[in-house]
C-alpha cells in the first residue's frame, strides 16, 4: 500500500529520461526503490569503486564507461538482505531481470541452480552457519540455513540475500582492497561469492566432524551416556546439511562451461567445484558414520538394558533359595525335618549361605555379575 514515505523514497533515486543508457526501459513509478532492505550498491569502474548518487545514476555511469571504451568491464554490485517484492521489482525494471528469476528471488527456498535468462545468469546458493551451543535440547538447531541469490549481468551484479549469517560484507570489501581481482567484472564478484560460501561449506563441515567425534568416544566410553537424542539430532542436522550443498555440484560443474564466464577466469571457479566435491564427500562420509554411531549407541544400549537385567536375574535367583527354604519351615506342620534338634536353626542357615554363595561364584564366572 503507497504512502507518503513510500513516494519519498521513489524520490531518492530519480530516473533521468536525459540518460537513454542507463535503463534498458523506463521504470514504473509504482515500484519501491530497495532502501529499507539496502545493505550497499557502488558502480566499479577499472576496478575502483565510484561515488554516486543512487542505483540508477551508477548503473548510467558504468554504461557510458563500458560504451565508450570497447572491452570495458565496468559494473554495478548491488546489495540486499530480504527484501520485499517491490523492491526486487524496482530494480527488475531497471537491470531488466527476468520475472520468474525475481519471483524465486523474493520467496526464496530454492534449490541451488544455475539458469540463465537471455544475456543474464541467475545462481542461488545454500548457506550454512554452525550454531554454537552451551546446552544442546530436543529443540536446539545445530545448523542454520539461508540463501544467496545472485543476478549476473554484462554490467551489473545484484545479490540478494536471506537469513542473518554468510554476510558478504568481506567478500566486497576483499575485492575493493584488490582492483585488479575486481576488475576481472561480474564473474569475478560471482567467483569470491561462491568461493566463500563453500568455504563456509568446510568449515561447518569440519566443525560437524568434531561433534560427531565427540559423540562417538561417549558411545564407546566405560560409562556411556546414552545420549540417543543428541545422536538422531546431528544425524538431522546432517542430512538438512545433505540437502543444502549436494544439489550445488550439478550447476557448479556446468558453470565454467557458461558463456558469461570469461575463459580467463574459468579455472578458479573448478577450482571451487573442487573444494564442493571435498566438501560433499565429507558431508556423506560424516553422514554415514553418523548413522553407524547411532546404531552403535542403540545396540550398546541394549547390550547394557541386556546386562542389567542378567545382575536382576542372578540376585533373584541367588535371594530364591533363602526365600524358599524360609517359606518352607514357615508352614509351621508337627512332623518336619530337624525342627526338634538342637543344631536344626543354625544347620538351616548353613545351607541356606552355601547355596547362596555358591549360586554367585556361579554367576560371577558366567559373566552374570
Amino acid at each position: 500500500m503507497r504512502s507518503s514515505t513510500l513516494l519519498r523514497r521513489i524520490n531518492r533515486h530519480p530516473v533521468p529520461s536525459r540518460a537513454p543508457h542507463a535503463l534498458p526501459k523506463p521504470v514504473r513509478e509504482v515500484c519501491v526503490p530497495p532502501v529499507d532492505s539496502l545493505v550497499e550498491f557502488g558502480a566499479y569502474i577499472q576496478g575502483k569503486k565510484v561515488t554516486a548518487p543512487g542505483i540508477v545514476e551508477a548503473l548510467g555511469l558504468v554504461r557510458a564507461h563500458n560504451e565508450s571504451n570497447d572491452g570495458a568491464r565496468a559494473f554495478v554490485w548491488v546489495g540486499l538482505h530480504e527484501p520485499a517484492a517491490p523492491e526486487v521489482e524496482w530494480l527488475s525494471e531497471v537491470f531488466g531481470l527476468h520475472p520468474l528469476a525475481v519471483e524465486d528471488a523474493v520467496k526464496a527456498h530454492q534449490r541451488p541452480k544455475v539458469e540463465r535468462y537471455g544475456e543474464s545468469l541467475f545462481m542461488v546458493l545454500k548457506t550454512i552457519a554452525y550454531l554454537d551451543h552451551d546446552e544442546l535440547t530436543a529443540t536446539s538447531e545445530i545448523i542454520a540455513t539461508g540463501e544467496i541469490m545472485v543476478f549476473l549481468g554484462p554490467d551489473f551484479v545484484v545479490t540478494v540475500r536471506h537469513g542473518a549469517h554468510c554476510s558478504l560484507a568481506g567478500v566486497r570489501e576483499r575485492l575493493e582492497d584488490k582492483p585488479k581481482l575486481m576488475n576481472r567484472g561480474p564473474a569475478g564478484v560471482l567467483h569470491a561469492i561462491s568461493d566463500h560460501v563453500v568455504d563456509q561449506y568446510l568449515q561447518v563441515a569440519d566443525l560437524m566432524q568434531l561433534e560427531l567425534e565427540e559423540v562417538e568416544a561417549t558411545v564407546f566410553a566405560d560409562v556411556s551416556s546414552r545420549d540417543i537424542n543428541r545422536i538422531y539430532q546431528l544425524k538431522r542436522e546432517m542430512l538438512e546439511m545433505k540437502r543444502a550443498i549436494t544439489p550445488l555440484q550439478a550447476p557448479m560443474a556446468a558453470l565454467p562451461q557458461r558463456r558469461v564466464i570469461p575463459s580467463e577466469i574459468r579455472d578458479y571457479f573448478r577450482d571451487v567445484g573442487d573444494h564442493l566435491s571435498r566438501v560433499c564427500e565429507q558431508v556423506e562420509s560424516s553422514n554415514e558414520l553418523c548413522s553407524s554411531i547411532l546404531q552403535a549407541a542403540l545396540a550398546r544400549s541394549n547390550a547394557l538394558a541386556n546386562e542389567d537385567m542378567r545382575k536382576i536375574s542372578s540376585w533373584v535367583a541367588i535371594l530364591a533359595v533363602p526365600t524358599m527354604i524360609a517359606g518352607i519351615y514357615g508352614m509351621n506342620f508337627d512332623f518336619m525335618p530337624e525342627t526338634k534338634a538342637v543344631w536344626g536353626y543354625p544347620a538351616v542357615l548353613a545351607v541356606m549361605v552355601t547355596v547362596c554363595v555358591l549360586l554367585h561364584r556361579g554367576f560371577r564366572r558366567n559373566g552374570w555379575l
